[in-house]
């Protein structure tokens, strides 16, 4: 069988999806609290066959601009989030086969109420759960869970490293056959097949046992994004679906191949998606006049305000032409794979402000690859991609929502469908299926720093 392409559905449950100024499209949506929402969305991806939605999150709104949070609320940057949980787990009871992906941070949460969290909502599903891992981004989060200041880049994985084992400790807890549930013996379960974890270490003691027994899938797919250095080995390590930004084919061709042959290295098979915007309509022309129109609705306020967010450093603090100095690139503390890209693809040691909303593209088209086009076109150039050894899926970002994933499910889907490049119908009942992966043994991913090698930058 011809190799597929993994598709994912790029979600928020705020008031915009990724790309901010969406919620000044004519034709989004405003009833983003609501959970007819979600179950439209949930219902159009699941008939395109997609193998997930995934929602990502922050846990404060971005206010680093300025110290200030007047401009985020009165333009609407992501101004207003909901619990993602809540909002996946509607989606989830409105489908039957799609995957369903949230955020959840290990900077402040704790890995048993994250466990039991996931693991519920799995059970809840039948298996369609997966969780994406992240460490937070920046002070505005920190001040929300009563902390002076976020934590440093280096350390918050140090922390992280450690919940992950936590976590996959807790849902190592019941084996698969541990649940009896024999009414005439009086057995509920077999208490030689529930565990204790006992953890003890650097950042946490949880003891257990665990309260959640197996999913159908055996517990949550761990979905990852590190692209600093130190988030690449991260996601090496813990990541069984890698979501990455690629700013071009070039690039693309060479941090994934750089990435397979890290997993490779480990014997360990992952997929790996970049986030693309297609803008797919019935002509060439329709598609640049949506393009046109969608591309005008960005304003400047949206990439100084997502800038600040994202590198937890306040751009109101600096002229805009203004080089930054190596101090202070060095105190950029957020992601920091963006302050890279920028000096990557700048060409300047010591870029500006400028230079930064330029070359991240951040709040604007330019963030991601974008694919404009008929049906033909935009799968021409999907197919360029993951043919060309650029990637094995996409995350497909919303220009705006719903319009964005029907415009995709029912135009492009079939176009890659015919090509033999897409499936036609889910290959089973979980997530794990539908990705191909494996269902975990106990003691899966858990394992020592010393066992990763290092990720090529």
């Amino acid at each position: 069988m011809m190799r597929q392409m993994k598709l994912i559905g790029f979600l928020q449950a705020q008031n915009c999806s990724n790309y901010p100024a969406s919620w000044r499209h004519p034709s989004s949506k405003s009833n983003w609290f609501s959970r007819e929402y979600y179950e439209e969305i949930g219902r159009t991806l699941e008939c395109g066959k997609f193998h997930l939605a995934f929602f990502d999150d922050r846990l404060a709104i971005p206010d680093r601009f300025g110290d200030d949070f007047k401009e985020t609320v009165r333009h609407g940057v992501r101004a207003a989030k909901l619990d993602p949980v809540a909002a996946a787990l509607t989606m989830g009871l409105a489908t039957k086969h799609l995957g369903i992906g949230v955020t959840y941070s290990t900077t402040y949460y704790e890995p048993f109420h994250v466990a039991r969290v996931f693991a519920t909502v799995d059970l809840l599903l039948n298996g369609r759960v997966a969780w994406n891992v992240v460490t937070s981004l920046n002070d505005s989060e920190a001040a929300n869970f009563g902390a002076a200041e976020h934590l440093g880049h280096d350390l918050r994985y140090d922390r992280a490293d450690e919940f992950m084992n936590v976590v996959l400790g807790h849902w190592d807890t019941w084996e698969d056959d541990a649940v009896v549930f024999d009414r005439e013996s009086g057995l509920f379960a077999d208490p030689s097949k529930v565990h204790r974890l006992d953890h003890q270490d650097q950042f946490f003691n949880s003891r257990g046992p665990f309260t959640v027994p197996r999913s159908p899938q055996g517990h949550p797919v761990i979905i990852q994004a590190g692209q600093s250095g130190r988030g690449k080995e991260f996601a090496s390590r813990w990541g069984e679906l890698i979501f990455v930004i690629y700013p071009n084919l070039d690039i693309a061709k060479k941090q994934y191949a750089a990435m397979k042959q890290s997993l490779r290295d480990q014997e360990r098979e992952v997929s790996i998606a970049p986030a693309v915007y297609p803008i797919v309509a019935e002509t060439q022309a329709e598609a640049e006049d949506r393009y046109a129109l969608i591309d005008g609705l960005a304003k400047p306020i949206d990439s100084l305000t997502l800038l600040s967010e994202v590198l937890n450093y306040d751009f109101a603090s600096k002229p805009m032409d203004e080089p930054f100095t190596p101090e202070e690139l060095q105190a950029i503390s957020g992601l920091q794979a963006i302050r890279d890209r920028v000096v990557q693809l700048s060409g300047k040691s010591n870029p500006t402000v400028r230079d930064f909303v330029q070359f991240s593209g951040r709040g604007t088209l330019r963030e991601l690859p974008t694919f404009v086009g008929s049906a033909k076109s935009v799968a021409d150039k999907l197919e360029e991609w993951f043919i060309g050894g650029a990637c094995d899926g996409f995350v497909v970002a919303a220009t705006h929502v719903p319009g964005t994933y029907e415009d995709f499910v029912r135009l492009a889907v079939p176009e890659l469908q015919r090509r033999g490049l897409f499936r036609r119908e889910y290959e089973g009942n979980t997530l794990r299926e539908n990705l191909g992966l494996p269902r975990p043994a106990r003691g899966y991913l858990r394992r020592t720093k010393e066992d990763v090698p290092t990720v090529p930058a």
